[in-house]
């Protein structure tokens, strides 16, 4: 990875900007060094029994950056392309995500170095249980909190749960969380994520005296939680004009229909097989004229090269690192708004927390009240990063981390630890 894209890099980078825009890094060799390392990062060797006897190693991570107010949070993600760098980025933006939103969870992130589609269920099953194994010390209700990520979902967690609770001798659900609703899952788990973007997305159209009846939009990935965002977003009556998944994109200016890519994807078909669309390039779509521009796919999609061209007054970060730092000078020169990841795609973490809490607990809230909580979180955090924005002519990112960083090093401090 070169390092123009390195998310460590940017990662420290957006970090270094807040830091001096605040000035609360008193001294840079100190208080920034300590916040924008991880405490630790480890890295497993897994021995897997596959379904023809033969055994097979896989290589996992676990990077944890900071946990002034406890537990650790993040996710456990299976592919094939990982580093260290991607690893440490993803636990320190899980920090500051964390702290924008106000909750007492930091960051951490965990990932197998393998191709969970070349897998049967079983082996996947087994890797799962010996991830858990080679780390379920680091982990317990009070330090650590795994949740699923990219290729794993509910069954990996109930997995881990049952492997976890097994090695500690006792039933733990509050170990994991976005597990079945069978194994304490929490209700409005499966829409949270969806419903934080479009909370903080409404705030800001609100606050700037705007609507979002009527805009069109463009969401980069077909994935079941976009599709969600993108549903929510038709029924307030803007319209989606273009879509993409890994085999194409798709783009028809009048409007699209959500209920049939729903369906195409339903039958795990591509969007591409959508009729009556134009077919574009990813560069292509990225620069279509449209309200709302939603990347949710890949970091490092809008770069320093491609910014200027940006037709959208409006971007909502759905993906991690979507947009690079250099690119964030351009779009701001260029009045684009851009609401980031680290507060625009928290919905998830909040739910999580909240499944923790009654996990721990063992007492459940109805939908209703885990909507209400939210609602009640995403709004007064994007309104105090909108503000503070607008007030300091600085783009909602940088206060964003200003407002995380505040928080994680006031808590460093009034612990002694700096």
């Amino acid at each position: 990875m070169s390092e123009k894209i390195n998310p460590f890099k940017n990662a420290r980078k957006q970090l270094k900007q807040a830091c001096e825009l605040s000035g609360q890094c008193e001294s840079v060799s100190s208080q920034f060094e300590i916040i924008s390392r991880p405490r630790r990062v480890i890295e497993i060797n897994i021995p897997v029994r596959m379904d023809d006897w033969t055994i097979k190693s896989f290589v996992g991570y676990r990077s944890q950056h900071n946990n002034s107010r406890w537990p650790f949070k993040g996710g456990i993600r299976f592919h094939q392309d990982v580093n260290k760098a991607e690893v440490k980025a993803l636990s320190m933006w899980m920090t500051f995500k964390c702290a924008v939103i106000d909750i007492p969870l930091w960051g951490w992130k965990g990932w197998i170095i393998v191709n969970p589609k070349e897998m049967s269920e079983w082996e996947l099953e087994r890797l799962s249980r010996w991830y858990v194994r080679e780390l379920y010390k680091y982990l317990w209700p009070e330090q650590d909190v795994p949740a699923p990520d990219v290729n794993t979902n509910p069954k990996t967690m109930a997995w881990m749960m049952d492997e976890y609770s097994e090695l500690v001798g006792k039933y733990s659900p509050g170990s994991f969380t976005w597990k079945p609703l069978t194994s304490w899952w929490s209700k409005g788990r499966a829409t949270a994520t969806a419903q934080g973007w479009v909370y903080s997305l409404l705030k800001v159209l609100e606050l700037d005296w705007d609507s979002v009846k009527g805009k069109n939009f463009v969401v980069q990935w077909a994935w079941n939680a976009w599709l969600t965002f993108a549903n929510i977003l038709t029924w307030l009556w803007a319209k989606l004009i273009g879509i993409s998944d890994s085999r194409g994109w798709i783009y028809n200016k009048k409007w699209l229909d959500i209920e049939k890519i729903r369906e195409l994807k339903a039958w795990r078909k591509s969007v591409t097989e959508y009729k009556w669309v134009e077919y574009v390039s990813n560069e292509e779509i990225l620069e279509k004229s449209t309200d709302i521009l939603v990347p949710a796919a890949l970091e490092n999609q809008i770069i320093e090269e491609n910014a200027s061209k940006i037709n959208a007054p409006l971007i909502v970060e759905l993906a991690n690192w979507p947009v690079t730092p250099e690119a964030d000078a351009v779009l701001f020169k260029n009045k684009v708004r851009v609401i980031p990841d680290i507060l625009a795609n928290a919905g998830w973490v909040m739910v999580s927390y909240f499944e923790q809490v009654q996990n721990n607990i063992n007492f459940y809230w109805e939908e209703e009240e885990i909507d209400e909580k939210l609602k009640k979180k995403m709004e007064k955090s994007t309104i105090d990063v909108y503000n503070k924005s607008k007030e300091l002519n600085t783009n909602m990112r940088n206060w964003a981390y200003v407002i995380a960083m505040k928080r994680v090093l006031d808590s460093m401090s009034d612990r002694g630890e700096h």
